[in-house]
């Protein structure tokens, strides 16, 4: 039986992947601090959920911890790493950024030397699409460069995707980064805007948008990102002989076994649609609130999915309304409404 550790394993894109790998046989070692950045019940509960089988194992423990990774990593010797623990959220990092700076940074470290210690055959690190930053040029590519973050955290995921690319050159390890794009779906983070706005959507309340709402996001749903990761695992990346072995439009480095890869729907939406689609959903009208545009954030994000599809069979397909509607069915049922 294969072995993979998942950090974040009680956050939402945590939770799925744990119970995809969970379902096709592996066992799963879960490290997650459960920290109350938002509801540790929701955090519990998916926690629970993955608990009830029997190849599944929890540290609730920081990653950041001295040796706390490099403890786990001798005991279990995972064949595969998928990397999700982190302080999420650009906003926050304006308000607490020493919370990114140990969480991503010195988090990913300790992640980095245990593998380099007991190297795994591939190892999947999150970043986020927020590292493309400034950049205008959409949709966003691998190939881009991607030098002007405009929020600590986008700023804190990049240096990540950094020092992975240095352990990938100096030490052999099979490393993918990916930049996901706003994920939504059952399970989902309260501190994200379909929850938040589907929360205050049903009980009548005004729901803040942001730049008059003259904004565009890749909304993908969790279960195109989990089919993609699953697909993933089993394709480390090779380090090449040479740089004119890298195909174009391929993020490959040319030095070490490491990528970059986009993971969206390749469908910017506008966030007034997507809005309208939670209304037809909940079958009640938003009330709005029209704010100005929020420091640290982007007007629009878009995937150039093109090398996701050349290298997996399976990409992102679900509309913006299916995902929105299987989103509201879970919402009701889960809060009883």
């Amino acid at each position: 039986m294969k072995t993979a550790i998942v950090t974040g394993a009680a956050g939402f894109i945590g939770y799925h992947i744990s119970q995809r790998l969970l379902d096709e046989g592996w066992r799963v070692v879960g490290v997650d601090l459960l920290s109350d950045y938002y509801d540790v019940s929701l955090k519990k509960k998916r926690q629970a959920m993955l608990a009830t089988s029997p190849n599944f194992k929890v540290y609730n423990e920081k990653i950041e911890t001295p040796g706390l990774m490099m403890s786990i990593f001798e005991d279990h010797k995972p064949d595969a790493v998928i990397h999700l623990a982190a302080q999420a959220g650009v906003r926050y990092s304006i308000e607490n950024p020493r919370s990114y700076l140990e969480a991503n940074i010195i988090g990913t470290f300790e992640i980095l030397e245990a593998a380099r210690a007991f190297p795994p055959a591939h190892m999947l690190l999150a970043s986020t699409s927020s590292a493309y930053g400034a950049n205008t040029k959409m949709p966003y590519a691998e190939t881009d460069k991607a030098d002007h973050q405009v929020s600590f955290y986008a700023a804190t995921k990049k240096s990540t995707e950094n020092m992975a690319h240095s352990y990938a050159h100096l030490f052999g390890l099979p490393i993918t980064m990916f930049r996901f794009f706003t994920v939504y779906g059952p399970w989902g983070r309260p501190d994200m805007a379909p929850m938040k706005f589907a929360k205050r959507i049903l009980a009548g309340d005004p729901i803040d948008v942001y730049n008059q709402g003259q904004m565009k996001r890749d909304f993908t749903y969790i279960d195109d990102l989990i089919d993609a990761l699953s697909e993933l695992i089993a394709q480390a990346p090779v380090k090449p002989s040479g740089e004119a072995e890298v195909k174009k439009g391929d993020s490959l480095s040319p030095v070490a076994p490491f990528r970059v890869l986009n993971i969206g729907n390749a469908s910017p939406e506008p966030l007034m649609d997507f809005i309208a689609a939670l209304e037809d959903a909940a079958g009640v009208k938003a009330n709005m609130n029209m704010m100005d545009m929020q420091a640290g954030d982007v007007v629009a994000t878009w995937a150039n999915t093109d090398l996701l599809k050349s290298l997996l069979e399976v990409t992102p397909s679900t509309t913006m309304r299916q995902g929105v509607n299987k989103f509201m069915v879970w919402y009701r049922e889960y809060y009883s409404l």
